[in-house]
């Protein structure tokens, strides 16, 4: 079974690529609302969240978003163990899931494949791709956000420029027709080099 990681900058669509994908009935692990269930409902992660931020990361035995997010805003160390907590359980989390699929191909939908150096964990890369003005008001409009809070998400994320470079495929997804006829091309690729 081949690993095929999903990526792209915020407002770039990644998500409404990965249904397409599913629609074609490949198993997509979305990597965004595993980590928050693990960060709910693993005792290990717990812990370990607890043992970086204190009792208060968790109230009611929910995560604590907002405390936890005061903690690492403007703290690139806090957030970066925080991220090694987090990214290693998923990835755990993601081959267990991936070795119980019956496919040829499974999908993970992650953002920061090329930003975290992970490409080479994945048999091949697809990179969700939008010009900036589109994927700012995208977000804009999906969060209610002002264009600046947008901007200050992308520092985060690495060029697309970079990433196309980086990646084994790249959906420009501007026009919904064009992005499922090139999913339905990279998803024929895909199963031809099986």
């Amino acid at each position: 079974m081949k690993l095929i990681g999903l990526t792209g900058g915020i407002g770039s669509g990644k998500s409404t690529v990965a249904k397409m994908f599913a629609d074609l009935g490949v198993p997509v692990y979305d990597s965004d609302r595993e980590a928050k269930k693990l960060m709910r409902d693993s005792a290990t992660v717990k812990r370990a969240i607890i043992g970086l931020f204190g009792e208060a990361a968790y109230l009611d035995e929910r995560l604590n978003k907002k405390h936890i997010a005061e903690q690492v805003f403007g703290n690139a160390e806090l957030l970066e163990k925080l991220n090694a907590i987090v990214h290693p359980a998923v990835r755990e989390h993601f081959l267990q899931w991936a070795s119980e699929q019956k496919t040829q191909y499974v999908i993970q939908e992650t953002a920061l494949i090329f930003e975290n150096g992970m490409q080479a964990f994945y048999d091949a890369t697809i990179l969700a791709a939008a010009d900036e003005s589109v994927r700012i008001q995208r977000v804009m409009e999906r969060d209610s956000i002002s264009e600046g809070q947008v901007r200050a998400r992308m520092e985060h994320q690495l060029d697309d420029e970079i990433k196309r470079r980086k990646a084994d495929y790249v959906i420009e997804n501007l026009d919904l027709e064009q992005t499922a006829h090139n999913v339905l091309g990279i998803h024929q690729k895909i199963l031809g080099t099986l």
